[in-house]
């Protein structure tokens, strides 16, 4: 069976083993924003070559925190109580930076969603963090 990215990681970087639940929420939103933008840029390569100014305006629209906020809002019922817990801390969580485009309603759910991505990957579900954005993202629903 393959290693998980995070495995590997720290097999080939010597990294320590870490302990999630001492983290914030702002700590899980910092890497969750890093893994979806990841995952929206390898759906977006996927799709074919063109110019990259092209990829980013497509990647723009998806992790904006507009975009997000829509996107956990839909998510929500789906969510389980711990992940549920999760958003809620990243939303909630005093940040002292906000979206240029977004409302500080939308920053904060955008927040909430980024953390969760960011919990369930330092957790190494990456099949949980597939499944929630294919949801989000309506993909393979007719």
């Amino acid at each position: 069976m393959d290693k998980s990215i995070i495995s590997n990681m720290k097999e080939q970087l010597c990294l320590n083993d870490i302990d999630i639940r001492t983290y914030s929420p702002l700590a899980f939103a910092y890497i969750g924003d890093a893994v979806y933008e990841l995952i929206i840029r390898t759906m977006l390569l996927n799709k074919g070559n063109m110019p990259v100014n092209k990829y980013h305006r497509k990647a723009s629209h998806l992790v904006n925190a507009s975009a997000q906020s829509e996107m956990i809002q839909e998510l929500e019922p789906l969510l389980t109580e711990e992940e549920a817990a999760v958003f809620k801390r990243g939303r909630n969580a005093k940040s002292y930076t906000s979206a240029k485009h977004a409302s500080v309603l939308e920053y904060r759910h955008a927040t909430g969603f980024e953390a969760l991505i960011g919990y369930l990957y330092l957790k190494e579900d990456m099949e949980r963090i597939f499944y929630l954005i294919r949801k989000g993202l309506h993909i393979g629903e007719e």
